[in-house]
């Protein structure tokens, strides 16, 4: 038996080596409590980053409640400071995948810019990872299981043990007479994980000996072919990222021609790989989506509806709006002070320049039918203007306009701004507009 603390798994650990800190998932179990007890004994004979263990307490069961002060006794006795964090898990039709979205994102807030957090899985856990993945249908991504490492919030994650069998753990631990928890409910098969763990597996590798090597291995593989989809993929988008035509605008989007140029898988590869950092994929049956946004007609203003935000056609462009950019209210704003900033709720920052124009000034939101003269050119109507302006049609209805009573005074837009003569002349003042999370002012 290979022993753990061995060439590859300092090997593994050494890109992290220069992090400002390492943080240890510290369950209290054997996975975990093997992981912490090498590095704590590590950091004895290596210079490495700050140590210190993180306990997520879900609160789903009596026993969790005595895991806290477990898991302090050894930490106190390893030298190694604790924090234990309590959160909430949502109600939802899967009770493991609402525990494991609390614990990440727990981590997340843990875990610092350039930070490393290790956590315990080991080659069993991505054997079943594997398994379970692929009863599922999952695809070469799915099927991939668990990196080696991967970004979390503004730092990393590492899995330093993914090499490393629970046979190797259990054997480490009992030399050691390491003391862990054991989690009542990894004994109940009515969760998939563990039905695979103690029904399956079983099984399997009474016929196959090696079939948590084989299968880890497999993953290995798998994790190979993605890679190489991923560079495809990002072959591919060079050609559609091109630059916006509205780039004070702070969404992502992409020029929809030299999507349309691939063939239909790797339509969906590129478009997997843009939107993982944006959103929860679609699964195989929902890709349908896709196929009505792109093959809309060009006047159209199709949308995709995913679970982070939506996917909008505009023209020859296609555009993501997470779920936060419908989140603003359209109710008047009165602006009592126009050479101060006014915050528009939700919907980012307006400001003036130049001479305010006299009397109370109100924003408010399109309503349909706004008129608004425009210097050189008379009365025009608002929705000819914007149409000619080329602005995506979901912003327009965020557009701040400036009211002095009912009358229109000016509206920012992207060929200047179109102001009346109302008690100043054409020019003395501008109005810009910083619409959410823009780093860029619209004038």
């Amino acid at each position: 038996m290979k022993p753990l603390l061995s060439a590859k798994f300092l090997q593994t650990l050494a890109p992290w080596r220069n992090a400002p800190a390492w943080h240890i998932a510290f369950s209290g179990g054997l996975d975990s409590t093997v992981l912490l007890h090498l590095l704590a004994n590590l950091a004895k004979t290596e210079t490495l980053p700050t140590l210190s263990a993180v306990h997520v307490h879900h609160g789903l069961q009596a026993a969790a409640d005595a895991w806290p002060g477990h898991c302090q006794s050894v930490c106190d006795a390893l030298g190694v400071p604790l924090r234990v964090m309590c959160v909430q898990v949502r109600a939802g039709a899967s009770l493991e995948r609402a525990a494991r979205d609390a614990r990440y994102q727990a981590f997340s807030d843990v875990v610092g810019a350039g930070e490393v957090l290790l956590i315990g899985q080991h080659r069993d856990d991505q054997a079943e990872t594997l398994l379970f993945r692929l009863l599922r249908g999952a695809g070469v991504q799915g099927l991939a299981a668990m990196p080696m490492q991967r970004a979390l919030a503004s730092g990393h994650l590492l899995r330093p043990l993914l090499g490393s069998s629970r046979a190797q753990l259990q054997a480490y631990a009992e030399e050691h007479q390491l003391t862990w928890v054991e989690d009542p409910s990894n004994a109940d098969p009515r969760f998939s994980r563990n039905y695979l763990r103690h029904r399956v597996f079983p099984r399997l590798t009474e016929r196959w000996p090696q079939a948590v090597a084989s299968l880890a291995r497999a993953a290995e593989h798998l994790s190979e072919a993605q890679g190489l989809l991923d560079e495809l993929a990002c072959l591919d988008l060079q050609t559609a990222e091109q630059p916006s035509p509205v780039p004070w605008l702070p969404l992502p989007s992409l020029a929809l021609a030299p999507l349309c140029a691939l063939s239909d898988a790797r339509q969906r590869n590129a478009l997997r790989h843009w939107l993982s950092p944006l959103t929860r994929l679609p699964d195989s049956d929902h890709w349908a989506g896709w196929y009505s946004l792109r093959d809309a007609r060009g006047d159209a203003q199709p949308v995709w509806h995913l679970a982070g935000g939506e996917l909008h056609r505009c023209g020859e462009r296609i555009w993501w709006l997470p779920v936060a950019w419908s989140d603003f209210s359209d109710a008047a704003v009165s602006w009592p002070d126009p050479q101060s900033p006014l915050a528009l709720p939700g919907n980012g920052q307006l400001r003036l320049s130049g001479r305010a124009p006299g009397g109370p000034l109100v924003i408010r939101y399109r309503q349909g039918g706004e008129v608004i003269d425009v210097p050189g050119r008379g009365r025009r109507d608002l929705k000819r203007l914007l149409n000619e302006s080329g602005l995506p049609g979901f912003v327009r209805g965020r557009l701040p306009l400036l009211y002095q009573g009912e009358q229109l005074l000016g509206v920012p837009s992207l060929t200047g701004l179109w102001n009346t003569a109302w008690n100043a002349a054409p020019g003395d003042w501008q109005l810009h507009w910083m619409p959410q999370t823009c780093d860029q002012g619209l004038s």
